[in-house]
């Protein structure tokens, strides 16, 4: 199989090409996104993918291609339908920033992925991974798209004890790997690679060695050194944030609010909120303050929502209110359900 880049120094890799394309050919999975293959799809779940398990993103995928099957659906689309559309995913504005490239590519590029790496690369939202995974997977270039998956299987390959967060040894291995794309395989070769480190080079467990096609060549099945790698400096622990969330209810409706422009959850809707335990002196005051008096006020139960680098302890109480509040939105539970994208942790507090 002809290769399209060749180094003249010998590439560390090379002998991975065939076995791994072979083996994907044979045990792929199927997944929704693999199936009428163009850049806006691969592109729309490689964003979903991040940070997210495959199995939890074949649905919203499906539900987003049948809401918004172009670019030019998304960049027409308004943006709390993104977000609706989004709700439950997390990381929001990935979201944000999928309308926002799909509004610059629309008037820019007339609806078309530029395959040059740099626009690409200046799209919102849109790195170094992302920009691999388009141009290879959609456009057919021999370009690496490195993430997780692929340093484990890369540095269990070869027990690189380098850390994986250096961003100069994801570069290195980058171009490694593109020095042996085959040619009219890129797109394969990608997704073979992913999809090894995904369901046999596992992130949580042990690998499936016996099933690896590249079990012959692997220093760390050699050496049962798995456990190893890959190499990652310890994330800092978690900030922990106690919080009182108010369901504040009058009659069929409960208050929400938009939140700031800034910060975690920037600009979409929540439950009021602060960020400290109040108790119900406490919260008698707030009501005051914001225009509101309490017919009950019922302690609901303690609710933990977990994001990268902060989690939330949450206190919620359920509140009848004898009247409204501008300082609010009131909304019916079918505004809640239908139309208003609630990230999951105030979800989690309406049912709790």
């Amino acid at each position: 199989m002809k290769l399209l880049t060749k180094n003249k120094t010998e590439n560390p890799y090379e002998w991975i090409v065939l076995p791994l394309l072979s083996w994907y050919q044979q045990n792929a999975r199927i997944l929704p996104w693999r199936e009428n293959v163009n850049p806006y799809r691969v592109w729309v779940s490689e964003i979903m993918l991040q940070q997210t398990r495959v199995d939890a993103v074949i649905s919203y995928f499906n539900r987003f291609m049948e809401a918004l099957p172009t670019i030019q659906d998304l960049a027409d689309a308004k943006e709390e339908t993104v977000l609706k559309l989004w709700e439950g995913l997390g990381y929001y504005s990935r979201a944000r920033n999928l309308k926002k490239t799909a509004e610059i590519i629309c008037r820019q590029y007339d609806g078309r992925f530029p395959t040059d790496y740099h626009k690409l690369l200046s799209l919102p939202g849109i790195g170094k991974y992302t920009v691999g995974s388009i141009s290879s997977i959609a456009f057919g270039l021999p370009r690496a798209a490195v993430d997780g998956n692929v340093l484990r299987v890369i540095t269990r390959l070869m027990e690189n004890d380098r850390d994986i967060a250096d961003e100069k040894f994801r570069k290195e291995i980058a171009g490694q790997l593109e020095e042996v794309y085959p040619e009219n395989e890129c797109s394969a070769f990608t997704q073979s690679l992913m999809e090894l480190g995904a369901v046999i080079c596992v992130p949580n467990g042990a690998p499936k060695c016996e099933e690896c096609p590249l079990k012959s060549g692997c220093k760390a099945y050699q050496n049962n050194s798995w456990e190893k790698y890959p190499v990652k400096k310890e994330k800092p622990k978690r900030k922990k944030v106690d919080k009182t969330v108010f369901l504040l209810h009058y009659q069929n409706e409960i208050a929400v609010e938009k939140g700031s422009d800034t910060g975690l959850l920037a600009g979409l809707w929540k439950l009021p909120n602060v960020d400290r335990k109040l108790q119900i002196p406490e919260i008698e005051t707030w009501l005051s303050e914001n225009g509101l008096h309490g017919i009950s006020i019922q302690k609901g139960k303690k609710v933990k929502h977990i994001f990268t680098h902060i989690e939330w302890h949450m206190q919620c109480f359920e509140i009848e209110c004898r009247e409204r509040s501008d300082v609010f939105e009131w909304v019916s539970a079918d505004d809640l359900e239908g139309k208003i994208a609630l990230p999951t942790a105030y979800r989690k507090c309406l049912n709790s």
